[in-house]
């Protein structure tokens, strides 16, 4: 099979295409023909070697793949060969005490396909994978539009539904608008009866959110977030904050919620670490949380959203899978509205 494979750390110029050989499945496993693979900020990470990755070399990127099923390993019951299939892209233990408890992602073995736990990802013509991380396809779907979805909208249905316990009629701040978890985040958090402000530094980002529901949006820096999120709430503030930039936005992200109000995190583009006023975290007793992809149960309630129709693909812009290069400098420019996906003939 032909893959894109990552031969050294550092920049694109490290992704180079070779033939690898064609992946069997074991038991309980199934192989899936590749047909798209989604790009996330991790694949950019994982390339530039990040710590405690481990990843060894040559390795193959890629965690968000839809494609059809092409065979199946022994053990596996009544899946369909030619069915037409996302992939679940958590991978865990199945026995500690967390996956036991539906908290996957707590395990210490966890591990994300293609980033984490030694797996290889879908920037391939084949992969094979645990043959219930299968998700099926709605028919109205293409495979770019399927493989845009499930990292970037687990991780933000966790944010929001799990660690937010967002609820009808609270509000909601989403940061860094036009981001995968941003785009997947204004929607759910509409579908769970929200009001949600974005903020971008990007006018034209901030439109296209208008029309995934944002009810209002902040221009940074034109605007300053927290004076806005005040006039926009006639001073009550949000409920809760979703951000994944770090200290670019961190502090000023704090000032935007009520007390006893939620920011919830799952990255850090402008750097790993913040500077924090614990006093201000205490005195208002706000809460910071963490957040690392979800579980099996909450990638089947996203899924129930796309099903519905209720979540829609955003896709930015495809690159055929021999321009991976290309794929990751579009990532890299942080220009992209939604998701850059790699095509596989």
């Amino acid at each position: 099979m032909k893959a894109v494979v990552l031969k050294a750390f550092g920049g694109a110029e490290n992704l180079h295409t070779a033939d690898r050989a064609d992946p069997v499945p074991g038991p309980g496993e199934a192989l899936v023909r590749v047909r798209a693979c989604a790009l996330n900020h991790l694949d950019l990470w994982i390339r530039g070697g990040l710590a405690g990755s481990k990843v060894k070399l040559p390795h193959v990127l890629g965690s968000d793949i839809a494609g059809t099923v092409a065979a199946l390993g022994p053990g596996v019951p009544s899946q369909s060969v030619g069915a037409r299939v996302a992939i679940h892209p958590g991978l865990c233990c199945r026995s500690c005490p967390a996956c036991l408890d539906g908290r996957e992602s707590d395990c210490s073995d966890y591990g994300i396909l293609g980033a984490y736990g030694g797996s290889q990802g879908g920037y391939a013509e084949l992969i094979c994978v645990a043959a219930d991380s299968l998700l099926p396809v709605p028919g109205h779907m293409s495979f770019i539009e399927a493989a845009s979805l499930p990292l970037t909208s687990l991780t933000a249905w966790r944010m929001l539904a799990t660690l937010g316990e967002v609820k009808n009629g609270q509000t909601v701040v989403i940061l860094g608008a036009g981001a995968g978890v941003s785009v997947a985040a204004i929607q759910i958090a509409k579908a769970l009866g929200a009001r949600v402000i974005a903020a971008s530094s990007d006018a034209e980002k901030l439109e296209r959110a208008r029309t995934l529901g944002a009810d209002a949006v902040i221009l940074q820096p034109a605007q300053d977030l927290s004076r806005s999120v005040y006039k926009f709430t006639d001073g009550a503030m949000a409920d809760c904050v979703i951000e994944h930039v770090g200290p670019a936005v961190f502090s000023d992200a704090l000032k935007c919620l009520r007390p006893s109000g939620r920011l919830i995190t799952c990255g850090s583009t402008s750097g790993p670490r913040v500077e924090l006023d614990m006093r201000y975290v205490f005195s208002r007793q706000l809460r910071i949380i963490g957040a690392r992809m979800g579980s099996a149960a909450e990638m089947r309630a996203v899924w129930a959203l796309v099903q519905d129709g209720r979540l829609k693909p955003v896709v930015d812009r495809t690159f055929p899978l021999a321009e991976a290069r290309s794929a990751h400098e579009r990532l890299e420019s942080r220009r992209q509205f939604g998701k850059v996906v790699l095509s596989v003939a």
